[in-house]
């Protein structure tokens, strides 16, 4: 059977038959022999989900050696649904299977360390490894338009297969369903822009050029919010997780009842420690059937997801996700007085503390849609801090009336920044928005590189373009869950290569307080400045010659190693040298010789600059 084949039995059966599949395999009671697996998805599905595992685990590897490992697992459960099915290597648990394969390859010292630990701390091991940093494996490049088709009508069914390679191993995280019909997309572009490859007409690097980022898309979004969640886990816990997906699930389903909203919290928090810790075929199954629960019970849910449950399966998730939150249930009160002035508050605090604050989560968040998910966490956290302090011994009667009016100022403060924020991007546009992020953003994190300083600060950058047009109902939560994405994005960066102690602090201390804690930090008062350094600024005649988009980058690059140099520049001294920067470039440009007139006007620059600075 050919890969196409393979992925498309894959999506329209194994989803299915996996509900079969116990929910997890390191559950003594329920393990599933490798055996049965094999017999559950057949071969060519059990080989698919088995290469897809082997490039996650190891990206580093080569894709003979993921087909390779792919095969011989293949090739044992086989055994293993036959004759062999009693034998010890047959009665292993799925993961440690997986695991004794990697570990009896030769020429993977990266996993010594690992391999020479006992189960389950090898497999803890192995996916703290899992590495989806840029650096680590290079960038999926689209090849070359006429060798690709040339190679995909020779090669159709292996090329797929390596395509599936490919993206598993720079996105180790992925959700497998995610990968293989990413993998359809592919096909199809392929398809699409080779069949016009004999027509004079046809521009095949335009067609790729135009369906590319389409094909990859999910790649990008589905890895890196699945990546995000995972960091929210491992960092703040299984108790943060489920706080988060308690207020997105009350603000998207505010007629369902508590019970119900918690029931989801949990299957939820348990598909994404399953996912978040590789086992595939559980966070397979733990999805699937949270999508058949939800879209069973749409009445007591919601009545905005009649289409997502209509699409097909692998299309469902991320139209649920999208879905409009469902109107309020009529007659719901404005406000949630009981949580203030019952009586008998403390009382339940002290009995069930999680559960009576989950409630309160709830309640207040099926009734404020326009909050993100972040500020409904901070809430919450400021009625626990209340309830702690107005429930001690010898606490003021009217201690709790006091939260009220700290809710209002914190709502207040958050919106402000978030309208002062778009005030900005509306005025200025996306380039200049950026600039003014990425002096913001060099001070505070001087030790990032100048790529990922325009990197996340471009990011941020597209948040302003995408949320800063909404109305003000949909405003904050658009701005700060898509903020929350970026910033996450840092954290994981600090984890690997450590930043600085402000940054440490945010990053480490508070979740829900993330954003406002970053949106506090001044000047990093220990990094030690950037010498000036004869290369440390160097101008070529490519500042004339280089189209628009790529001389807004050199010019940003520029002011980040500005920044690094003097991080207590002013704006008057940032205007003062920009504009001196400008008139060279514009005077050397009219030039005959532009280089040389650069290579004597650059360090006269440069000591003008220095005095200005200096000032």
């Amino acid at each position: 059977m050919n890969w196409r084949t393979i992925i498309y039995v894959i999506l329209l059966v194994s989803l299915t038959v996996v509900k079969a599949l116990p929910r997890s395999y390191r559950d003594i009671e329920e393990k599933t022999s490798i055996g049965q697996r094999f017999s559950q998805l057949q071969e060519n599905h059990f080989k698919a989900i088995a290469m897809i595992m082997f490039a996650q685990y190891v990206p580093g590897g080569t894709f003979g050696r993921a087909a390779k490992m792919a095969a011989d697992v293949t090739d044992l459960a086989k055994r293993c649904a036959g004759a062999a099915r009693d034998s010890p290597d047959c009665l292993k648990p799925l993961d440690r299977i997986f695991l004794d394969t990697i570990c009896q390859e030769e020429n993977l010292p990266s996993f010594t360390d690992c391999c020479a630990k006992k189960d389950p701390e090898r497999n803890d091991c192995f996916l703290s490894l899992k590495n989806s940093s840029r650096g680590f494996v290079s960038p999926f490049e689209r090849p070359n338009a006429e060798a690709a088709c040339k190679n995909h009508s020779q090669h159709q069914h292996p090329l797929t297969g390596y395509f599936i390679y490919e993206v598993s191993r720079r996105h180790p995280f992925l959700y497998a369903p995610t990968i293989l019909s990413v993998a359809i997309r592919y096909d199809e572009m392929m398809k699409n822009c080779c069949g016009s490859a004999g027509d004079p007409t046809g521009n095949l690097e335009e067609c790729f050029r135009r369906q590319a980022p389409k094909v990859m898309k999910p790649v990008k979004e589905d890895g890196l919010r699945q990546e995000h969640t995972c960091g929210i886990l491992k960092k703040f816990g299984e108790r943060t997780l489920k706080a988060l997906k308690l207020a997105q699930i009350s603000q998207k389903f505010p007629k369902a009842d508590f019970a119900t909203v918690n029931k989801l919290v949990m299957d939820i928090a348990n598909m994404h420690k399953d996912c978040c810790r590789g086992d595939m075929l559980d966070c397979m199954h733990d999805r699937e059937e949270i999508l058949h629960y939800v879209c069973t019970n749409q009445d007591i849910l919601s009545s905005k997801i009649k289409k997502c449950c209509e699409k097909p399966l692998l299309q469902r998730t991320e139209c649920i996700v999208n879905a409009e939150n469902d109107d309020k249930p009529a007659g719901l009160s404005p406000h949630v007085r009981e949580f203030i002035e019952d009586k008998g508050i403390c009382e339940r605090f002290a009995q069930e503390k999680d559960m009576h604050l989950a409630r309160f989560l709830y309640e207040y968040s099926r009734r404020h849609p326009e909050f993100s998910a972040q500020m409904l966490l901070r809430i919450g956290k400021g009625y626990e801090d209340l309830l702690k302090e107005c429930c001690k011994a010898g606490a003021p009667e009217n201690c709790c009336s006091r939260g009220e009016e700290e809710l209002k100022k914190h709502i207040y403060e958050t919106e402000s920044v978030m309208k002062t924020s778009c005030d900005i991007y509306k005025e200025k546009g996306d380039y200049y928005f950026q600039n003014e992020l990425l002096m913001s953003f060099t001070k505070k994190m001087p030790q990032l590189t100048s790529a990922e300083l325009i990197k996340f600060t471009k990011q941020m950058t597209t948040v302003g373009s995408k949320c800063c047009q909404l109305s003000q109902d949909k405003l904050l939560p658009c701005a700060e869950e898509n903020l929350d994405l970026v910033l996450g994005e840092i954290c994981r960066r600090h984890l690997t290569d450590p930043i600085n102690p402000g940054v440490c602090q945010c990053c480490s201390s508070s979740y829900a307080f993330r954003r406002p804690c970053m949106g506090k930090l001044e000047t990093d008062e220990n990094y030690v400045p950037l010498s000036l350094t004869p290369g440390l600024f160097t101008f070529h005649e490519d500042l004339c010659t280089a189209e628009e988009e790529q001389l807004q980058h050199k010019k940003q690059e520029m002011l980040v190693t500005l920044i690094k140099y003097k991080p207590r520049i002013s704006q008057e001294q940032l205007t003062s040298v920009t504009a001196a920067f400008t008139a060279m470039r514009e005077r050397c440009c009219r030039e005959e010789n532009r280089q040389a007139c650069f290579g004597q006007e650059g360090p006269e620059l440069i000591k003008r600059s220095e005095k200005m600075l200096s000032a």
